[in-house]
């Protein structure tokens, strides 16, 4: 009776992970367009060392309008960061940076970030190391 019940709650923890939803990620292509690069310069307004990916925020002032616009720039995941050398102190909030990115494909104030600079010393912080190493 004993291996019945061991084999039964087997069988149920099984069919529970074979059935549980996969933690999914989406394309790069799926959300930024690589023909469409941009390039920011303005403050940092936020950093978020969150998975699965970091981000951080840029108040850029918008040549056309004087206004100060907020985009915000997705990085890999803070794991993946750290491999590169970056850590939770490699940008903090009013930094001066340019970034270079790939702006999303909605429209909206959103880029994946490939190379940022920080302004005020010259100093690459974070460049993508190759071509679909995301």
């Amino acid at each position: 009776m004993r291996y019945v019940l061991v084999l039964c709650c087997a069988a149920v923890l099984g069919l529970m992970a074979y059935t549980s939803p996969a933690a999914g990620h989406h394309s790069f292509a799926a959300e930024f367009d690589r023909n469409k690069p941009i390039t920011l310069t303005g403050r940092v307004s936020k950093v978020e060392w969150t998975n699965p990916h970091a981000f951080f925020y840029v108040d850029v002032k918008d040549a056309k309008t004087n206004e100060v616009v907020n985009w915000a720039a997705e990085l890999n995941s803070p794991n993946y960061m750290m491999r590169l050398g970056w850590n939770r102190d490699s940008m903090k909030v009013d930094d001066i940076v340019t970034v270079q990115g790939s702006l999303a494909k909605d429209g909206s104030k959103l880029l994946n970030a490939q190379s940022v600079v920080l302004t005020n010393s010259g100093k690459r912080i974070f460049t993508v190391p190759a071509e679909g190493s995301q």
